[in-house]
């Protein structure tokens, strides 16, 4: 969410920005929000004068009665019960225009960073760099279920029956990979540097629009019946309301953590040959990175970030491109993104396997997550996040990229510790 006075006294730049993201919808709201605000600020103005006249008047009063003066006390008194009536309207007004005010500056975009390309939608990001050398083996390298069905690893049909469309049973070996890259990354992230986590895999309606738009909320987030409570669609959304309404001393940043969780994601709009499988799905394992930190070190930050995710994917032998994403992919809440997406050897292309995002002061506006500097005063913090590996996608880069002509899939070195020592998995069918 955007400084309401830089709003005022920016609005073309808040235009252009919006231009820029192509939600040209969302232009008239810009003079509207400003109108609403100067209502507001005129009501609050005179709200506070009848306040500071309550105040003269009540002292009034007393002056009076002490005096003897009971009909001039009782007049006053008079004026008194009319300002606390026309205080009341102006009360209720106040809080009806700072609701509108904040419900579209929930709604108005964050300024991106200039280094951002423009385009309309991920078809026009921006490739940076790629790591590793992308193989297309000389057999054909199957569908990434039928290779798990090899290893007797996966079971979907069963999975429809008891939770629908979306769910899976994953087995034997391909379940214990699952875990072991959990568990690898993990390690991984702690070697970093990071402070492993365990989060609420549940939060609040306060946190969920503290940490993404409404759009997103609504095409993401599954809500407990009943309850003031949503499914995490990452560990994100909850470790960065593990900050919420806290004042940290400077010298305490950067705050790094790394956390796992499930996640749960309605997925809507998912569909095409690419989105069945494992793809695509309403429940997966994450390892998670975020990072609280002085506004000052945020860019550096997101290199590093984005940087872990490389080098991890690299250390099992999967080649990785990094993707700048452009105004029109963007989230609102999102200064600068980039994506990593691994080799599919299948596919003779790279596809989405995590994100790396720089959401400036956004998340902290609206969660309330301060710092107080030498000086003593406080100002917002930076916070940013990245997926350091999401086992379900990646388990269709590793199987497809260590995939051997006779069936069998080769663990790399940094791996096998958490296969139990396995350098290979050997088909069952």
């Amino acid at each position: 969410m955007l400084d309401l006075k830089f709003v005022r006294e920016n609005p073309d730049i808040v235009k252009q920005n919006i231009k820029n993201k192509f939600q040209d919808r969302k232009l008239p709201l810009v003079d509207e929000v400003i109108e609403l605000d100067a209502k507001a600020r005129a009501t609050q103005t005179e709200a506070d004068e009848l306040r500071a006249n309550r105040n003269k008047l009540s002292k009034q009063i007393g002056a009076l009665m002490a005096q003897g003066k009971k009909e001039e006390a009782e007049a006053v008194k008079a004026q008194v019960s009319a300002d606390a009536a026309k205080l009341a309207e102006l009360e209720a007004s106040e809080k009806e225009l700072n609701e509108k005010v904040n419900k579209i500056m929930m709604t108005i975009p964050n300024i991106i960073d200039p280094s951002v390309p423009i385009g309309k939608d991920d078809s026009e990001n921006v490739e940076i760099e790629k790591f590793g050398e992308p193989v297309v083996p000389d057999f054909e390298v199957p569908y990434h279920t039928d290779i798990m069905e090899r290893f007797n690893g996966i079971d979907m049909d069963a999975a429809g029956k008891v939770a629908g469309n979306g769910f899976y049973y994953l087995m034997g070996d391909i379940a214990r990979l699952h875990s072991a890259i959990i568990s690898y990354a993990r390690d991984f992230m702690i070697d970093r540097g990071f402070t492993y986590c365990i989060p609420p895999y549940m939060i609040r309606s306060n946190v969920v629009t503290g940490v993404m738009s409404f759009d997103e909320m609504d095409a993401m987030m599954y809500k407990i019946e009943g309850e003031d409570l949503y499914l995490i669609g990452t560990s994100e959304h909850s470790m960065i309301g593990k900050f919420i309404d806290t004042i940290t001393p400077e010298e305490e940043l950067p705050k790094t953590l790394t956390s796992y969780s499930p996640c749960f994601r309605k997925e809507k709009g998912a569909h095409g040959i690419e989105e069945r499988g494992i793809y695509r799905i309403h429940q997966f394992e994450k390892q998670e990175m975020i990072v609280v930190c002085k506004p000052e070190d945020s860019k550096m930050w997101f290199d590093k970030l984005w940087q872990n995710t490389v080098d991890f994917f690299r250390t099992m032998d999967i080649p990785v491109r990094t993707l700048e994403c452009c105004s029109g992919d963007l989230a609102d809440l999102k200064v600068k993104s980039i994506d990593v997406e691994a080799w599919s050897p299948r596919q003779k292309k790279y596809f989405e396997v995590g994100s790396c995002s720089n959401l400036g002061d956004a998340q902290a506006r609206r969660l309330k997550i301060r710092v107080q500097g030498k000086d003593k005063n406080k100002y917002f913090a930076h916070t940013l996040n990245n997926t350091c590996v999401a086992p379900p996608r990646m388990l269709i880069a590793f199987l497809e990229n260590n995939l051997q002509a006779d069936g069998r899939v080769l663990i790399p070195e940094a791996l096998r510790m958490y296969m139990g020592g396995k350098t290979e998995l050997v088909p069952v069918k």
